[in-house]
């Protein structure tokens, strides 16, 4: 009988207790300062987006915001498992040989000895040049493996934040007509986006299978 008159009173204090565990946190969360922002009238700032990684773009070259440090390596395209990044590059032409002159017109007191190649000048008479980069971000998985593996640092994440569009072909990137419309943005690890040292990323971990016994296998 006593214990049947206490029972009511016993859950009240309980469900009390609950009551004022859920508001110490409730009240505790609400003190903190605001983390969101009421877009489109407030956007977020760039000390806001460090380690944000949107999608790929081309980084200009320090005296050339219009020319990006791309070498037309090609090496992005190949390593991006998701096949979503194209290049179209230009060769240099070839400089014309000179016509040589008959070997019985020779005079071998005017003939000029023939000058060695020195490791500064192009094999191929220039440098490649990017004509178009295109991505398809509706397949880009955003592994940064592009971005890790430019040996000239040419490719960073972007903090496109607020990319939206109607339509698919809104997606397909023309990363070289973005730098040239781009605002001037610091490089890999400079400014308010990274604070240090280029990302690196860490290697992938080979995939292990285990078998139906439990034991591990290749």
């Amino acid at each position: 009988m006593r214990a049947s008159l206490f029972e009511p009173i016993v859950e009240a204090l309980q469900g009390l207790k609950s009551l004022v565990v859920g508001l110490r946190i409730t009240g505790r969360e609400f003190a903190k300062p605001q983390r969101t922002v009421h877009y489109p009238r407030q956007v977020v700032g760039d000390a806001a987006l460090q380690g944000y990684r949107g999608h790929i773009e081309l980084v200009p070259l320090e005296d050339d915001a219009q020319t990006p440090r791309c070498i037309a390596c090609m090496q992005c395209e190949r390593i991006c498992p998701s096949n979503c990044i194209r290049l179209k590059v230009e060769k240099p032409a070839k400089p014309a040989k000179a016509a040589q002159p008959a070997e019985d017109t020779v005079d071998t007191d005017t003939v000029t000895p023939k000058t060695k190649r020195t490791a500064d000048m192009p094999k191929d008479g220039g440098r490649k040049k990017v004509t178009a980069f295109h991505l398809d971000y509706t397949l880009c998985s955003l592994c940064g493996l592009c971005v890790q593996v430019c040996p000239v640092v040419s490719l960073r994440h972007s903090a496109n934040l607020y990319l939206a569009g109607p339509t698919r072909e809104a997606f397909h990137l023309d990363l070289l007509a973005r730098l040239h419309r781009q605002p001037e943005a610091p490089a890999p690890g400079e400014g308010p986006r990274g604070g240090g040292k280029p990302e690196k990323l860490a290697p992938r971990k080979p995939f292990v299978k285990k078998d139906a016994e439990g034991g591990e296998g290749v």
